[in-house]
């Protein structure tokens, strides 16, 4: 009995690995962003690494823990405090790089996450269940986004003038842009991206509209 009850106080490794996500999202971060301001390979904290091929659980080392806390400047407290934290207001959300979300099997017809290739992130809840992240690579959005940041698109916020939106064309083309004007016949756009111009667009060339309601910065 006294052997059951101390292996039910033991760390397990979701419970280490979700608080790595809560600590990367804290930090404003991808898990991958996290890695790499810690001095290590993008790929440490990522979700195809917690598993070996074979089915064995990988565990984080104390030394990439260590690299973490001091990259996102938290103590060994906060971690602890992340790794008991069951609260759910870090609920897990689908995430992808930019520069992989405008493949055709991205995402579905709604615009949902959808095919392979997507990983998961923690962030600021969001009411929407549709909700999804991508992260920004290159400096082609300076000085809105950065590379590393993080926005959360929500499918089903509404959208409005003046608003930061992600566009996708039937073409499948994809920006991030912000909303000038939108009539039941045309969008207009200005791209973040400074080397792109003002777009305006038939709707019926417009696959799906999201709008960004949060973003690391």
């Amino acid at each position: 009995m006294v052997k059951q009850a101390k292996a039910q106080r033991m760390l397990t490794h979701d419970q280490i690995w979700a608080a790595l996500d809560r600590l990367a999202a804290r930090a404003g971060l991808s898990p991958s962003g996290l890695a790499k301001r810690a001095g290590l390979d993008p790929t440490t904290f990522n979700k195809s690494k917690r598993v070996t091929s074979d089915g064995r659980e990988r565990w984080p080392s104390t030394e990439s823990i260590a690299k973490a806390l001091a990259a996102a400047e938290a103590s060994i407290e906060i971690f602890a405090r992340l790794i008991d934290d069951d609260r759910g207001d870090g609920r897990t959300i689908p995430l992808l790089g930019f520069a992989q979300a405008s493949a055709n099997s991205a995402f579905d017809e709604q615009g949902s996450p959808s095919g392979k290739g997507w990983s998961e992130i923690a962030l600021p809840t969001s009411d929407d269940i549709s909700a999804f992240a991508l992260e920004i690579s290159g400096d082609a959005l300076m000085p809105a986004y950065r590379n590393g940041d993080v926005i959360l698109v929500s499918p089903g916020a509404p959208v409005r003038k003046g608003d930061r939106v992600v566009v996708k064309t039937k073409a499948g083309e994809m920006m991030i842009a912000t909303l000038k004007r939108r009539t039941a016949k045309a969008l207009e756009l200005q791209p973040l991206d400074a080397t792109l111009g003002e777009r305006a667009m038939a709707a019926g060339d417009v696959a799906w509209v999201a709008r960004i309601v949060w973003a690391s910065q």
